[in-house]
């Protein structure tokens, strides 16, 4: 039996999602034994409708951004019975679903041997997304790294964990993005072990990813580079403190 829960979060004020997620609305119905979703108050009546004629659980939230939502869906998946957790980028769902199903599954799978486990991009899967996201991942990756004492991909939009880590999160998170800090707060509070993992399914298809993105150049590489900069500054300020904490 499946052990592992989904927890993940969409904004889909035009219902761009839709088609993808029938597509592989059956498929994870079953691939996970409980599906947890924070859904905009701005996002579509028809995905609301498709969501609700499933088996996800739907909180609706104001949109307040993306780490407001994961820790909303933190919360509201954490009150479930599942011992494990995926945690996934509603659109990165439906692109690794769609793209690479079986991989998917081995993942659901694998997730009940790890307390926690990043999952990162192949090469591959990394040079699927724009310029301006790689070449400023790059940097947010390269400090975390230099930071946590291992090479990983953390911007990638998900992760696995246990129930006990999940606490850890809970209690302990509050940075203006989760991706640098959530690993930090297992391996410097929790003194749990971060596993890493890169994947084929984590890659960028434009058609379902690609709707929220603002059409002027300027604009695209300043936002990645200002999204790059809380990430870098979470890593380093959340090594130091949560060594504090534990010192």
């Amino acid at each position: 039996m499946n052990e592992t829960a989904l927890i993940t979060i969409v904004h889909d004020p035009e219902g761009i999602n839709i088609p993808f997620y029938k597509t592989v609305k059956d498929r994870l119905n079953h691939m996970y034994s409980e599906l947890y979703i924070t859904l905009s108050e701005e996002s579509s009546p028809e995905l609301r409708f498709e969501l609700e004629n499933s088996r996800f659980r739907i909180k609706t939230i104001p949109k307040k951004g993306v780490t407001h939502a994961r820790h909303e869906v933190l919360n509201f998946g954490m009150s479930g019975n599942s011992q494990y957790y995926h945690y996934c980028d509603f659109d990165r769902l439906l692109t690794w679903a769609i793209r690479y199903p079986d991989e998917l599954q081995n993942i659901v799978e694998d997730i009940p041997n790890y307390h926690y486990i990043v999952f990162g991009r192949t090469e591959r899967a990394f040079y699927t997304h724009p310029l301006e996201w790689t070449e400023t991942e790059k940097i947010s990756n390269k400090v975390f790294s230099l930071e946590f004492g291992q090479d990983m991909d953390i911007t990638a939009g998900s992760c696995g964990f246990s129930k006990q880590a999940g606490e850890y999160l809970i209690k302990h998170s509050r940075d203006k993005m989760t991706d640098a800090e959530w690993p930090m707060i297992i391996h410097k509070i929790g003194r749990l072990r971060v596993n890493y993992k890169a994947v084929e399914g984590l890659e960028y298809q434009e058609e379902i990813s690609g709707h929220n993105e603002t059409a002027n150049e300027a604009d695209k590489w300043f936002g990645r580079l200002n999204l790059c900069y809380i990430i870098c500054e979470s890593a380093i300020k959340s090594n130091r403190e949560y060594g504090i904490i534990n010192s």
